[in-house]
């Protein structure tokens, strides 16, 4: 099972992008589904995450009303829309699942531990 991440690029500030990320893999399922990422020279932080059931999403304080994460349980996709990018948005973007048979608990889900499968990343330079 992979997840592979795509949709990175280069805009300018004030732009949009939209990052997909897509599981393969016969046996896959999953709780939810998260966006992380990490920019050079710093550690990764949590960007937003959804929650099947319901469905439930989180935001980082940073991109709240600016991305919004949405995504197809059966199609075993998420993705991130980005708006009104700014420098500080570049990072690497990372995508990650929660995957049976434990399940993050809401509180927990921007601990970027909790998360058992990683995609490779797809990189996102917002220009000043």
């Amino acid at each position: 099972v992979q997840l592979q991440a795509s949709g990175g690029g280069l805009v300018q500030a004030g732009g949009s992008l939209r990052l997909s990320c897509a599981a393969s893999g016969p046996t896959f399922s999953s709780y939810g589904m998260g966006w992380f990422r990490q920019a050079p020279g710093k550690e990764r932080e949590f960007v937003a995450a959804i929650r099947w059931s319901g469905p439930t999403t989180k935001y980082a304080d940073s991109v709240n009303g600016r991305f919004t994460i949405s995504g197809n349980n059966a199609k075993n996709t998420v993705y991130l829309q980005m708006n009104s990018l700014k420098p500080e948005d570049t990072a690497v973007y990372y995508c990650a699942a929660d995957t049976p048979p434990s399940r993050i608990i809401l509180s927990a889900l921007s601990y970027d531990g909790m998360y058992d499968l990683w995609g490779q990343g797809t990189l996102v330079t917002v220009s000043s």
